[in-house]
């Protein structure tokens, strides 16, 4: 083939490669970034963010505890907690918040005391391990704790319906959850 020739060749088929890849790149452009769209900008100091809760009329706080080399914190985030509806959802409800693990920036916890975010998750949150999902509720009770990945996003709505509709006064929450997925089966 003479080049001229390859050269057309070539450009005609990037010309028709965006078009062969259309659907997939349009659903991934539906999805938004959990670090922006899904985690409330945050310094880290508790009763600010409780007292902006309030204020804001929500529940309460919805916090992740996770870890940067945690395949499953970095899954969810991808997947999960970059979805519209996963986002709007929680947002509607809680001022939701990142705390790092292993990191050094700094928490104010509820009572005032200020120190590293992994002395946080360790010392005070108790988290052993990520992804760990807590609620804390307005009286800055926990309401709600949840160690691992969901299986996909309908189930990680689950924890916030879980304390919107007030179940967590009722029953533990892998109660509910097994009935979610039972009436999911019928």
């Amino acid at each position: 083939m003479k080049p001229l020739k390859v050269l057309h060749v070539l450009a005609l088929w990037l010309a028709l490669l965006p078009g062969l890849a259309l659907p997939w790149p349009a659903q991934a452009s539906q999805d938004r970034p959990a670090h922006v769209h899904f985690f409330e900008l945050s310094f880290g100091d508790l009763p600010e963010e409780m007292q902006l809760a309030r204020a804001q009329g929500k529940l309460g706080l919805f916090v992740m505890y996770a870890a940067e080399d945690c395949p499953p914190c970095i899954r969810m985030k991808a997947t999960i907690l970059s979805r519209p509806e996963v986002q709007e959802h929680f947002r509607r409800h809680f001022r939701v918040l990142h705390i790092d693990f292993n990191g050094d920036s700094e928490v104010v916890a509820l009572d005032g005391r200020a120190m590293r975010s992994k002395e946080f998750a360790r010392e005070v949150a108790r988290v052993r391990g990520t992804p760990t999902f807590s609620v804390i509720g307005l009286d800055g009770k926990e309401l709600l704790r949840h160690f691992g990945p969901t299986r996909n996003a309908t189930e990680f709505m689950w924890l916030a319906d879980y304390v919107v509709a007030g179940e967590h006064r009722q029953r533990p929450y892998e109660a509910y959850r097994q009935q979610r997925l039972a009436a999911g089966r019928r």
